[in-house]
C-alpha cells in the first residue's frame, strides 16, 4: 500500500506541472512543452515508476519529462485482465487529476498489455473523453501463439494450480495481492484476444496509433530471453493466421491497431528489436537504437494530434 501510495503522489506531480505545461507555462524551446500530460501504461509483470536502476521504461519516461512533457507511470496489477489492470488504470489518472484540479485529456502510451488496457479503459469504463490519443507499443492485440501454446500445454484440470503457485510467487516478487495470471493468460491468446477485440471496439473521438518491432533470426547475444521464446511464436504463429515476424512473443501483424506508424530506426549490426527493448526495460535495447529518439518521436506524434 505506501508503495502504492508513493506512486499516486508522484503522479499527482506530474500532473500538477502537465496543467502548467498543457496551459502554455513549459518552455517553448522543449519538443514536448505544451502535450497533454502522458500516460504510460505498462504491460505483464511490469511496472510503473522506476526504482533504482531497476526502470521498465529504461529512463524514457524521465527523457519525455525533460523534454517538456508530463508524464505519469502508474503500477497496476502486474498479472490480471485488461478489465481489472484498466480499472486500476483509471483510478490511478482520475485521482492525480482531481488533486489537481486538472480536466483536461491526456495521452495514453501503453506497452504489451498495457495498450490493452488502455482501450478497455477507454471503451468500456466511460474515459474516452478524457483521452486525446491513445497509442500502442508491441501490444498483442490479435493476441499471442504462445499464450495460445502455453494455455494447449497445460491440461485445463492443471491450469487453477499452476496459477495459483505462480500468483503466490508474482505476489510475493511485486508485493501485490490479487494476481490473477490465469485470466492474464486467457486474454492473450488468439481466442482471448478476439473475445476481447469484439467486446472493446474503438471509441469516436479518440486517435489511435501504434507501433512495433520484430526480431530478425535468432541473435541470442542481442535477444538472451526474447530468442529463446521467439521460435514458439515463429512455429505457432502460422496455425492462427499470423506472420513469423515477431518480437520473441508477438507477431508483428498482431501488433497493428489504428493507424500503424511502424518501428524504430537502427543499424546493420542490429538484429531487430525485441519486447522488451521495445521500451528500453532494464536499458536491454539502448546499445541497440536510439530508444530516446523513438520515444520522442512516439510522443511528438501524440502532442501534434491532440
Amino acid at each position: 500500500m505506501l508503495k502504492r501510495a508513493k506512486l499516486m503522489v508522484a503522479g499527482v506531480l506530474f500532473l500538477a506541472a502537465g496543467a502548467v505545461s498543457a496551459s502554455g507555462g513549459g518552455s517553448s524551446s522543449k519538443p514536448l512543452a505544451g502535450a497533454y500530460p502522458i500516460v504510460m501504461t505498462h504491460g505483464i509483470f511490469g511496472w510503473g515508476k522506476s526504482t533504482g536502476i531497476v526502470d521498465y521504461w529504461g529512463g524514457n519516461a524521465a527523457y519525455l519529462q525533460s523534454q517538456g512533457a508530463t508524464v505519469l507511470t502508474p503500477t497496476v496489477t502486474a498479472t490480471n485482465s485488461s478489465a481489472a489492470r484498466a480499472s486500476q488504470l483509471k483510478t490511478a489518472i482520475q485521482t492525480a487529476m482531481a488533486a489537481n484540479n486538472y480536466t483536461g485529456k491526456v495521452h495514453i502510451i501503453g506497452h504489451s498489455q498495457g495498450g490493452l488496457d488502455a482501450r478497455y479503459l477507454v471503451s468500456n469504463l466511460s474515459f474516452a473523453s478524457k483521452v486525446a490519443t491513445l497509442t500502442t507499443l508491441n501490444t498483442p492485440h490479435k493476441g499471442s501463439p504462445v499464450a495460445s501454446v502455453i494455455e494447449a500445454v497445460i491440461p485445463s484440470w492443471a491450469l487453477p494450480y499452476v496459477g495459483t503457485v505462480i500468483n503466490s510467487l508474482v505476489g510475493v516478487v511485486y508485493g501485490q495481492s490479487s494476481q490473477n495470471v490465469v485470466a492474464a493468460l486467457k486474454l492473450l491468446t488468439v481466442s482471448g484476444a478476439s473475445s476481447f477485440n469484439a467486446s472493446t471496439p474503438n471509441v469516436s473521438g479518440v486517435k489511435y496509433f501504434s507501433y512495433g518491432s520484430y526480431m530478425i533470426g535468432n541473435d541470442l547475444i542481442q535477444h538472451p530471453a526474447m530468442g529463446l521464446i521467439a521460435p514458439i511464436c515463429s512455429i505457432g504463429a502460422p496455425f492462427y493466421g499470423q506472420s513469423i515476424w515477431n518480437d520473441g512473443v508477438v507477431p508483428e501483424d498482431s501488433q497493428r491497431w489504428g493507424t500503424w506508424k511502424g518501428g524504430p530506426s537502427y543499424g546493420i549490426l542490429t538484429t531487430g528489436v525485441d519486447h522488451l527493448q521495445a521500451t528500453n526495460a532494464l536499458y536491454s535495447g539502448q546499445f541497440w537504437y536510439d530508444t530516446k529518439g523513438y520515444f520522442l518521436k512516439i510522443a511528438s506524434n501524440a502532442k501534434s494530434n491532440q
